[in-house]
């Protein structure tokens, strides 16, 4: 696996997915604690659970959210390690990394073997990805009617030491790209799941996922 590289010569870019497909990028908002202590998962929790408290917009939310994932990413070598080798059968694999009854997130980390695709998908709640290793390719669509009609919008491919946000609306599949697995940590709000759908590009349908 590759070491996360965050060098300040090293040039990383975020980017945010809205329902429209298009990807943007964003600004790399400032990390303002970078002392010599570890960022430790639950001043990390805490510090969520401040923002999720007090913020109600996606977007905002997504602002203010994303310089701690930086911040996790900087400070946190113990981070890169928190995996499993992707399950031979399905390609992938996940580390929850933090799960308390009634508390509105997913953390994990999440393994893909090389070349494996994922589905078609949205998540119906916000979320952030942030690149540990390998390279991941973001295919964006856009849903054109409500029966689950979709077309494809673009591409972002996110190395490491990148991060990509995601609005509720968002639709996207991942694919694991050169020769060894991507790890990833993974961050969603609480999932609406009448919202969340899995898309047949085939047959033009989606479905509960």
């Amino acid at each position: 696996m590759n070491s996360l590289n965050l060098v300040e010569d090293t040039v990383i870019q975020d980017w945010l997915i809205t329902g429209d497909g298009s990807g943007k990028t964003v600004d790399i908002l400032p990390v303002t604690d970078l002392s010599n202590h570890t960022y430790r998962l639950y001043r990390f929790l805490t510090d969520l659970e401040e923002i999720l408290h007090n913020i109600d917009d996606d977007y905002s939310r997504l602002e203010a959210i994303r310089p701690l994932v930086r911040r996790l990413l900087i400070s946190s070598e113990w981070l890169q390690y928190e995996f499993i080798n992707p399950n031979p059968e399905t390609g992938w694999s996940v580390v929850t990394l933090y799960d308390e009854p009634n508390y509105p997130l997913t953390v994990q980390t999440v393994a893909w073997y090389p070349g494996k695709v994922s589905p078609i998908h949205n998540h119906a709640t916000w979320g952030i990805v942030a690149l540990l290793g390998g390279q991941e390719k973001n295919t964006l669509w856009k849903q054109v009617d409500n029966n689950g009609l979709i077309e494809k919008v673009g591409e972002v491919i996110l190395n490491p030491g990148e991060i990509i946000s995601f609005t509720a609306d968002a639709i996207h599949h991942v694919e694991a790209l050169g020769n060894e697995p991507t790890i990833s940590f993974n961050l969603y709000g609480e999932t609406d799941y009448e919202q969340r759908f899995e898309f047949d590009l085939e047959n033009q349908t989606k479905n509960n996922f």
